[in-house]
């Protein structure tokens, strides 16, 4: 039997999953499972990677301990953050998260000297103010000056355990520097950072085979022969590829998690004025293709209330207390910039409802059936611009990652959008790992096949929708909403 072994980190948690694949049907296994959050210091925000690191190391040593001796293993992360070598190797400062305040104001900077236009034209990346773009050029100059190589997240996890740099196409998209069109760094944005094209790896598509783990940490720790495949580092690529097959029917996802990501999977990218102006993004994708989707601020907004209210409840307990509370009594437009990092997320939607006129939410049920009722207005806004900027209609709407186990936001969202909504599996990342894994050894053909199994071996609940009468004076409602949080610029 073949074992695979994703390593799956997020923003506020990480694991290694084992996959096994007997009789046609994919099982898995948690073997360790660890906490992940960057931390404010001196008036910035960072991520502790070493620690990420010997948390990997542990989870293997986990999965030795349990009687597997080889394996191979794939790592995916999130996405823009970066990290600085030297000429020997070492890692040089410490790894900025991308809710860092210091690239406030950066786009506007950089729009001066190269417009939005432009570089849309050029990579189809969307414009979020956390792009590696944005921090690279709110990074110390001299620093970056001296660095030898910049590497993402996942690169530099696969780095410290086998010595190989690469560049992993999926998260290298999200640089906002990779052209489309030659496929490469583009030159114009690297000269606007004062950076060179050797400063970066060789670009790396999933599935190339990058070594086995050094003979150093071999030596020093108890750990199984991994061979390292190159997964699709970026979680939310790997969500995509997890998502199961729909049987002809045409579909849209949405990779729920810390944040929504919301698109469709495309052999070309739609790098056009109106892509560019309702700020869609076209990452790079696995084999040859490209996730074209919008983010979403996501359960980000749940989780710092949960954080901030000492974490009495359970994720499922505030589901349950949403439940409970008036639907649609106040709304928040969830992308606005002022939700993405707040000194107090619960002030913060609290402060936007009195200031929008609305009833303020003030209990934890009232806060989280905010948050529901809201980012399933976002997903009907955002679902109607997707069809209409590819041209294909959406039958299903596929929701995948933790956010498929909140029953109340996927019934939300089916009432809202008027379609069936398939909600699961819940591990789309870990098994996205997984498969392009499978793939590499000959464990399966191809994804067509990778999916298929995943849909077999899976539970998928169908949501259907259900009348809801007040949905006109609803969106009337929301239109409204973001009208007046446009002309206040998100205050």
């Amino acid at each position: 039997m073949n074992y695979h072994i994703a390593v799956d980190i997020g923003a506020s948690s990480g694991r290694l999953v084992l996959g096994t694949l007997a009789d046609g049907s994919l099982s898995l296994e948690e073997i360790h499972r660890f906490s992940n959050g960057f931390t404010e210091r001196d008036g910035s925000c960072f991520w502790d990677i070493d620690y990420l690191f010997d948390e990997i190391l542990l989870g293997l040593q986990k999965v030795k301990s349990s009687g597997i001796t080889k394996c191979t293993l794939g790592i995916d992360t999130w996405a823009v953050d970066y990290v600085l070598l030297d000429a020997e190797g070492n890692r040089m400062q410490e790894v900025y998260a991308y809710r860092d305040r210091r690239t406030d104001g950066v786009m506007e900077e950089v729009a001066k000297l190269i417009s939005p236009e432009t570089v849309y034209a050029k990579t189809g990346i969307q414009q979020l103010t956390f792009n590696t773009l944005y921090q690279l050029y709110a990074h110390s100059r001299e620093e970056l000056a001296a660095a030898d190589q910049i590497l993402l997240v996942p690169d530099y996890l696969y780095y410290r355990l086998c010595g190989r740099k690469i560049n992993e196409v999926t998260n290298a998209s999200t640089t906002q520097l990779l052209n489309l069109a030659e496929r490469e760094f583009d030159a114009d944005l690297l000269a606007l950072l004062h950076l060179q094209r050797d400063q970066f790896a060789v670009l790396t598509e999933p599935g190339e085979v990058l070594g086995t783990i050094s003979d150093t940490l071999m030596e020093q720790y108890d750990l199984p022969e991994c061979e390292l495949i190159c997964a699709a580092t970026h979680d939310t690529a790997s969500a995509v590829l997890g998502v199961p097959v729909q049987n002809g029917r045409s579909s849209a996802y949405i990779s729920s998690g810390t944040w929504s990501l919301l698109g469709v999977e495309l052999k070309q990218p739609v790098n056009t004025p109106a892509a560019k102006e309702a700020n869609y993004t076209n990452e790079w994708g696995a084999f040859g293709t490209y996730r074209f989707l919008k983010n979403i601020m996501g359960l980000w907004l749940i989780q710092e209330v949960r954080r901030l209210d000492g974490e009495r409840y359970s994720f499922g307990e505030l589901a349950e207390l949403a439940g409970a509370a008036e639907g649609f009594r106040s709304l928040i437009p969830c992308n606005d910039p002022r939700f993405l990092n707040p000194d107090n997320m619960i002030e913060e939607i609290r402060q936007a409802c009195a200031g929008s006129g609305q009833p303020v939410p003030e209990s934890p049920g009232e806060l989280a059936r905010c948050i529901f009722d809201s980012l399933a207005l976002s997903y009907r806004s955002y679902l109607a611009e997707l069809e209409h900027l590819t041209g294909r209609p959406v039958e299903v709407l596929q929701i995948v990652g933790g956010g498929a186990n909140n029953a109340l936001l996927c019934q939300l969202t089916a009432d809202i959008i008027g379609r069936e909504v398939l909600a699961g599996p819940v591990e789309s990342t870990a098994l996205g790992n997984l498969a392009v894994q499978m793939i590499q050894t000959g464990t399966v053909a191809n994804i067509q096949e990778a999916r298929t199994i995943i849909g077999k071996s899976f539970k998928i609940k169908s949501y259907l929708p259900r009348p809801l009468p007040q949905l006109k004076e609803l969106l009337v409602r929301w239109e409204e909403l973001h009208t007046v949080a446009a002309a206040g610029d998100g205050k």
